[in-house]
């Protein structure tokens, strides 16, 4: 039986996706999806339209880097200054990857005829160690990558395409998953080891502090709120206060 017959309307059903769903994605006005599940994304993106719900991607500029650290610059990757690039058929300007990505799925949405679906990143983060073979996998560039999509989440920042719309994202991971298969760094994305030892310090708390005295906010589960909503803005500093009360008694 639908949510709604039960009285639960307000309820989203979505489930998140990888960003290899996407066929192409540079630049990020060419985001389409691969041809062989076209089928299955018409039936996916209908579901969300009528719904009103969410597209979720897991989006990690890290994979990128890694697997072209020569061609790719790091600062475009972690949010630091740098030139950026500019999207030759939308002149939009990027001056970071992870925005980059969610556009392109914004626009692989248009291109299969859906409009006004809202774009979400369920999953992003940094890994503090990885092989040999994993470029840029250090406490160094993860501390980095965090702290400064942190600081953009507390500042509402939108993508290019959506700059009104506070972009919702979700940090992977609060804790290290030291039994997880695979790469060094499938194991090591968290900001706590298994011991609830620090793993890197990202400025939890000098960024709490910041927020306190302004109108931003900061959560690592955050609204989704456009900007300048001061209601779901108070509710996502209530989210965030929860948090950063949790993460202090972790580290002691």
């Amino acid at each position: 039986m639908p949510l709604a017959q039960l009285g639960y309307s307000n309820i989203q059903v979505s489930t998140p996706s990888s960003l290899a769903v996407l066929d192409q994605s540079y630049p990020p006005s060419a985001g389409s999806f691969k041809s062989e599940i076209s089928g299955i994304m018409y039936q996916f993106l209908n579901f969300l339209s009528s719904s009103k719900a969410p597209f979720w991607i897991n989006a990690y500029p890290y994979f990128a880097y890694k697997d072209d650290p020569n061609g790719i610059s790091l600062n475009y990757v972690l949010f630091n200054p740098n030139s950026g690039m500019i999207d030759p058929n939308t002149n939009l300007h990027y001056d970071n990857m992870l925005y980059a990505m969610v556009d392109a799925v914004s626009f692989a949405i248009a291109k299969m005829g859906f409009k006004g679906i809202e774009v979400r990143v369920s999953e992003t983060g940094w890994p503090s160690r990885g092989d040999p073979d994993e470029a840029g996998a250090t406490p160094q560039n993860a501390a980095t990558y965090n702290r400064n999509l942190l600081r953009r989440q507390m500042a509402n920042e939108g993508t290019p395409l959506n700059p009104r719309a506070r972009l919702e994202v979700y940090l992977f991971a609060l804790f290290n998953e030291d039994l997880k298969p695979g790469p060094t760094s499938e194991r090591n994305y968290g900001l706590f080891r298994p011991d609830e030892s620090m793993t890197y310090n990202v400025g939890l708390s000098t960024l709490a502090t910041t927020s306190a005295t302004s109108s931003a906010s900061i959560s690592l589960a955050s609204s989704g709120t456009k900007i300048k909503v001061a209601p779901q803005e108070y509710k996502m500093w209530v989210y965030w206060m929860f948090l950063y009360v949790v993460i202090s008694i972790l580290s002691g």
